[in-house]
């Protein structure tokens, strides 16, 4: 608190002396037989004045630390408790103070335990299911002449999306502990694209769609488990989105200060409007929307969200029945740095 807003607080003191002042002034006037004084009385009003300002000042100084403590800027007033109360008035906030804050930790502590038990339950949820999933899958697999194979590829279909879906809830549920689950290695990028692009197979051939992967590869520093995913979520969508018999390029490019990974396909495209909000949490948008699509809206926001973790740029390009190119920019990186 300033020194002009402490004496704003109080203003009815000032206010008060000044009543007094006049008052005083008022009865010297009617008093009668009295000379020369109102020089004198101009002199004690001043002199009084002098005295309020320098008591104010005082007190002021006084109270500036116990002020300090409720202006802090970096941390939230309800994770410190107040200790620097000298007066009645000072106690008795204090002590209010004091006690929103412990109840404010004792609720925080509280929603901790309660998100860290949802989120135990979680994660042990998703390695649960994943037994029955592979149990299902084992047994469609056993029974796969004994079904019409256009019957065989859509459950398979069915359990590979569900399969995709836990693995998403996987990633998500992590994210807010990657510190702790990731590794920085030298890779090839084709090598960690290559398993993505053979799961989706049965996706290409459905669709007929066209695939080209360029020849060129780069090795980067990064995670491949973190990388994987985020790739079968743009490749995913870019499937998703792009009608029978399309095409999906990928490419890899090295550039001055890195390397980029190009996903293009010739699909519906992203509205202009959508386009700077596809990474938001939950954003489905116009395409995600129509009831065929099923879009969820975590998956290009958890991409966005890990490749800033392991430092690398997701960016998006799209026109509207043209395509949408979407691009994960690798910077060059180095075991060593040294400045030049």
């Amino acid at each position: 608190m300033t020194f002009i807003k402490y004496l704003k607080d109080r203003i009815l003191i000032l206010a008060g002396w000044v009543v007094l002042s006049l008052l005083l002034g008022f009865m010297v006037w009617l008093t009668p037989d009295l000379h020369n004084f109102w020089d004198n009385l101009s002199y004690l009003l001043v002199l009084q004045l002098f005295i309020v300002f320098l008591f104010f000042t005082i007190d002021y100084h006084r109270r500036k630390k116990w002020y300090k403590t409720f202006d802090k800027e970096e941390d939230s007033h309800l994770q410190h408790f107040v200790e620097s109360a000298s007066t009645e008035e000072e106690l008795m906030i204090q002590e209010y103070v004091n006690q929103q804050v412990r109840e404010h930790h004792s609720m925080m502590e509280q929603l901790l335990d309660s998100q860290k038990d949802q989120k135990d339950y979680m994660d042990s949820w998703i390695h649960e299911i994943k037994v029955p999933l592979a149990a299902v899958d084992l047994i469609l697999n056993s029974i796969e002449f004994d079904i019409p194979d256009e019957k065989f590829v859509l459950l398979q279909n069915e359990i590979q999306q569900i399969d995709e879906y836990v693995e998403q809830i996987l990633y998500y549920s992590r994210s807010d502990e990657f510190v702790n689950d990731y590794l920085i290695q030298e890779y090839s990028l084709k090598k960690i694209i290559q398993p993505i692009i053979r799961s989706q197979a049965n996706y290409f051939i459905q669709k007929n769609l066209q695939l080209t992967l360029a020849e060129a590869d780069a090795r980067v520093l990064t995670d491949s488990k973190w990388i994987e995913f985020i790739f079968r979520q743009l490749l995913s969508n870019a499937i998703k989105y792009t009608p029978d018999h399309g095409k999906i390029d990928i490419t890899i490019e090295k550039k001055n200060n890195g390397v980029a990974l190009i996903l293009q396909d010739n699909g519906i495209g992203i509205p202009s409007e959508d386009l700077g909000r596809i990474f938001d949490k939950g954003f489905t948008g116009e395409n995600g929307r129509k009831a065929q699509q099923h879009s969820t809206g975590l998956g290009l926001y958890l991409a966005k969200r890990l490749a800033g973790k392991i430092g690398v740029d997701l960016s998006a390009k799209s026109t509207m029945n043209e395509g949408t190119t979407m691009t994960l920019f690798f910077p060059q990186l180095d075991y060593y740095h040294e400045e030049r």
